[in-house]
């Protein structure tokens, strides 16, 4: 089974997916790397992914390769945490970013995108049936003191 390293701090800049294989061709072929670009400008957008063939493999490399230097730059690696069906995009999944979309604003209305390959709409069910937006559960306790403040400035005035 393959495993995907992520491989951060790259240049932000024009970068060849050649040159980013040559630091790791000493690994064989077995090694392929993707780097991510901009779609607008061409230039690396700071990462890029590395598969591997096995777990062991994929220590030894991240022991061998991280903080290796790159155009200057120290690269790092780790293992990429893997996609999920809901990301927009592999920057999410390479990164983690497990915080959640903000809540829509009240009176306006969410616009239904069709998917690109022709299939049927989505199920936005999840999202109709709750009228109230509910706090980000990282700031709850700062809203309540907040609540309790509001309420005590009110009750004296």
């Amino acid at each position: 089974m393959s495993v995907r390293l992520y491989i951060g701090n790259l240049p932000k800049e024009e970068i060849d997916r050649q040159e980013l294989q040559a630091i790791f061709a000493e690994e064989g072929d077995a090694v392929t790397t993707k780097l991510i670009k901009d779609r607008k400008t061409g230039k690396c957008r700071g990462f890029g992914f590395l598969t591997v063939n096995n777990n062991d493999q994929a220590d030894q490399i991240i022991e061998k390769y991280n903080g290796h230097l790159f155009k200057e730059s120290a690269i790092k690696l780790e293992k990429a945490l893997p996609r999920t069906k809901g990301d927009e995009g592999e920057e999410q999944a390479a990164k983690g970013n497990n915080t959640p979309a903000p809540a829509p604003k009240e009176g306006r209305r969410e616009k239904s995108k069709k998917s690109r390959r022709g299939g049927g709409s989505r199920d936005n069910s999840s999202n109709t049936n709750s009228d109230t937006v509910q706090p980000d559960p990282r700031w709850a306790a700062e809203l309540e003191k907040l609540k309790e403040m509001l309420a005590a400035q009110q009750t004296t005035s």
